[in-house]
């Protein structure tokens, strides 16, 4: 065998951890979790697994595929990283041709999933989402701190598309569950960012931590935005989804999220950023277990809805049995 075929076949046997690497396939797993919680949230009558899968498996594509178009277009900044240099394109294990081409057919593929499977309204959020993420929130990262801001509407969109899967309709419970996920984002991006802030700036990246008066700035809004889940988090009681085992986990939970966030607050320090951060990886799978459990007390009963009648004003029901 020649040195060249051998090298050939060292690299395809390397491409699966190239493709989970170049995907993000961890962060993408997230954001289907948090799609199926959203389908199952809106499922009152009945999960339809089948419909479930779908939803999961075009979503999860799209996802993957947000990320690879990400990495394509930031290869060039991502070598200036230490934590970035070593992924697929940066570290030159892969083309960027051959990483643009995947993450294209990946994109095509989930989309056409979402539309031909669940529905137009799904696969229109989805897009929707891909096309922020790579239009908005890419080219914002080495001009502006509001890419942040972006990024977290992108993440707050999946439980959305996992709701409308069901209902074909946006009603406020997924206003609320796009809330709390878009409003966790920010403290737990925020700390990250604190903890890479030098790296960051070495690549020319705007971060919050990295710009004038930024360090103070990001430990007070990572405080605030940590306080805002405490009643994001009642609010999915309040709406009908959820039941007094929820509510009250949601309390205690965003009470210790606030107290590790009060401590960066008063620290600004590494050790108090990590604490955050690795705190608000916690959080959010507890809140959605947490949901998800409670979910049982709740048929359609008192399920408040959002009308658009041709007048355009808006009317709020509820539904009884």
């Amino acid at each position: 065998m020649s040195a060249e075929s051998q090298n050939q076949r060292l690299n395809l046997a390397e491409l699966p951890r190239l493709y989970a690497n170049l995907t993000k396939l961890r962060l993408s797993l997230m954001v289907v979790v948090t799609t199926a919680v959203g389908f199952i949230m809106a499922s009152s009558d009945g999960i339809d697994w089948l419909l479930l899968l779908w939803t999961v498996m075009g979503t999860m594509a799209c996802a993957l595929s947000a990320n690879a178009l990400n990495q394509v277009l930031e290869t060039g900044r991502d070598k200036l990283m230490a934590r970035t240099q070593n992924r697929p394109t940066p570290s030159g294990r892969m083309s960027r041709v051959h990483a643009f081409i995947f993450a294209v057919l990946l994109g095509y593929g989930g989309l056409l999933l979402l539309a031909l499977t669940v529905n137009l309204f799904a696969a229109g959020l989805a897009l929707a989402t891909l096309l922020l993420y790579i239009l908005a929130y890419t080219p914002l990262k080495p001009v502006s701190t509001l890419n942040t801001i972006v990024g977290a509407i992108v993440g707050g969109i999946p439980p959305m598309i996992g709701w409308v899967a069901v209902r074909e309709q946006l009603e406020i419970q997924a206003w609320i569950l796009g809330a709390i996920l878009f409003v966790w984002q920010l403290p737990h991006f925020l700390s990250l960012a604190w903890l890479y802030k030098d790296q960051y700036a070495d690549a020319g990246f705007r971060m919050l931590p990295v710009v004038r008066g930024g360090p103070n700035l990001t430990a007070e809004v990572t405080l605030l935005t940590t306080l805002l889940l405490i009643p994001l988090g009642l609010a999915a009681a309040l709406s009908g989804m959820t039941g007094l085992f929820y509510a009250v986990s949601s309390i205690i939970l965003g009470f210790v999220f606030t107290w590790f966030a009060l401590v960066f607050f008063r620290r600004r320090d590494r050790k108090s950023a990590r604490g955050t951060f690795l705190f608000s990886l916690l959080y959010l799978p507890l809140l959605l277990i947490a949901m998800i459990a409670n979910r049982s007390e709740v048929n359609d009963q008192n399920m408040i809805t959002v009308d658009l009648n041709p007048d355009a004003s808006i009317q709020l029901t509820t539904t009884d049995e």
